[in-house]
C-alpha cells in the first residue's frame, strides 16, 4: 500500500443497496464487531438489515444507520487487513458522521443511534411525498446566479441544498415548488439549457424545511458530545463551512446541527482535502463522491466490495 497522504471520503444517503458489507462481514471478524456493536445500541441486527430487509432499508431512519455501520465496518477491514492508512477523512452529509467516526471522534454504536434520531427527525419534517430534491446540471454552473434566482423568486421555497462539483448543484423544497423553480431557470439565458433531474429521496434534505429538525437534533448531539474526542476532529471536513473541524465541542456540536438544514459545501470540501492529501480513497456501497472528485480532475480509487479492497492494496 501506497505510503503516500491519503483523505477517505464516505458516501451519505441514496449509496446503500441490499447485501452491502456482506462480503466483509463474512470474511473479516473486525468488521462484523462493527456490526455487532451497532447492532447492540440500536436493538436490531443491523447485518440482516443489510443482507435481508429491504422494505426497512428503504426507510431513512433504518438507511443512515446502516450505512454508517457498512462503511465502518470496512474501513476497519481495510485498516487491519490491507493496510490503508488515512491522514483525514471526509463525508457527503450522512457520510459526515462516518468521517467522525473514522476519526476517533465518536464511536460506532453511539453514532449508529444517533444517526437513526437524526434520519427520523428529518423524515418528519416533512410528510412523505411532499418534500423532494433536483439536480441542477451544467457545464461550469453559476451557483451565485442560481441561488440569486431563487432569491428573487419570493414564490419558490426552494434552496440551494448541495454544492456537488463545478457542474452540479441540488434544489431543495416541497415537490410542487421544485417544479416550479425549474420552469423558472429555464426562462433565465443562463440556465436554459440546464438539465433538471429529480432524486429519489424520501424528504427535503438540506433545505429550510429541516429546520424543525436541526432544532430537535441538538440537544441529541449535545448529549452525545460528552464522549467525543474532539482533539482527533480537525482532520475532519465540515459539510457546512468546507473546511477542516476546530477541536470544539460545542463547534462541532452547531455544525452538525446546522447541518441538516443548510447547504453540503461539497465542492469546497474536496478542495480542502485535496489541499492536504495527494490520494483519495471512497469507502461505502457506492461511489458517487469518485465522480465529483473527477468533475475537479482528482482521481480516486472506490472500496466497495473485497475485491475493489485487494485491487487497492497492489497500487
Amino acid at each position: 500500500m501506497s505510503a503516500e497522504a491519503t483523505a477517505v471520503v464516505f458516501p451519505g444517503q441514496g449509496s446503500q443497496r441490499l447485501g452491502m458489507g456482506q462480503d466483509f462481514h463474512a470474511s473479516f471478524p473486525e468488521a462484523r464487531t462493527v456490526f455487532e456493536e451497532a447492532s447492540a445500541t440500536l436493538g436490531f441486527d443491523v447485518a440482516r438489515l443489510c443482507f435481508e430487509d429491504e422494505e426497512r432499508l428503504a426507510r431513512t431512519e433504518f438507511q443512515q444507520p446502516a450505512i454508517l455501520t457498512v462503511e465502518v465496518a470496512m474501513l476497519a477491514a481495510l485498516g487491519r487487513r490491507f493496510g490503508l492508512e488515512a491522514s483525514c477523512y471526509g463525508g457527503h452529509s450522512l457520510g459526515e458522521y462516518t468521517a467522525l467516526v473514522a476519526a476517533g471522534v465518536m464511536g460506532v454504536g453511539t453514532t449508529a443511534a444517533l444517526v437513526r434520531e437524526r434520519g427520523r427527525l428529518m423524515q418528519e419534517s416533512v410528510p412523505l411525498g411532499e418534500g423532494g430534491m433536483t439536480a441542477i446540471v451544467k457545464p461550469d454552473l453559476d451557483t451565485e446566479r442560481l441561488r440569486a434566482l431563487l432569491e428573487e423568486s419570493e414564490a419558490v421555497e426552494v434552496d440551494l441544498a448541495n454544492l456537488n462539483s463545478p457542474d452540479q448543484a441540488v434544489l431543495s423544497g416541497r415537490v410542487i415548488e421544485l417544479a416550479r423553480a425549474a420552469e423558472r431557470l429555464k426562462d433565465d439565458p443562463g440556465f436554459a439549457r440546464a438539465r433538471a433531474i429529480p432524486l429519489k429521496v424520501s424528504a427535503p434534505f438540506h433545505s429550510r424545511l429541516m429546520a424543525p429538525a436541526a432544532e430537535r437534533l441538538r440537544p441529541l448531539l449535545e448529549a452525545a458530545s460528552g464522549e467525543w474526542k474532539v482533539e482527533n476532529a480537525t482532520r475532519v471536513v465540515s459539510n457546512v463551512t468546507g473546511t477542516f473541524h476546530a477541536a470544539s465541542r460545542a463547534g462541532i456540536v452547531e455544525a452538525l446541527a446546522r447541518q441538516v438544514s443548510a447547504p453540503v459545501r461539497w465542492l469546497d470540501c474536496m478542495r480542502t482535502l485535496a489541499s492536504r492529501c495527494s490520494r483519495i480513497v471512497e469507502v461505502g456501497p457506492g461511489k458517487p463522491l469518485s465522480g465529483f472528485f473527477k468533475s475537479i480532475e482528482i482521481a480516486t480509487a472506490h472500496v466497495g466490495d473485497i475485491a475493489s479492497a485487494q485491487r487497492l492494496a497492489e497500487l
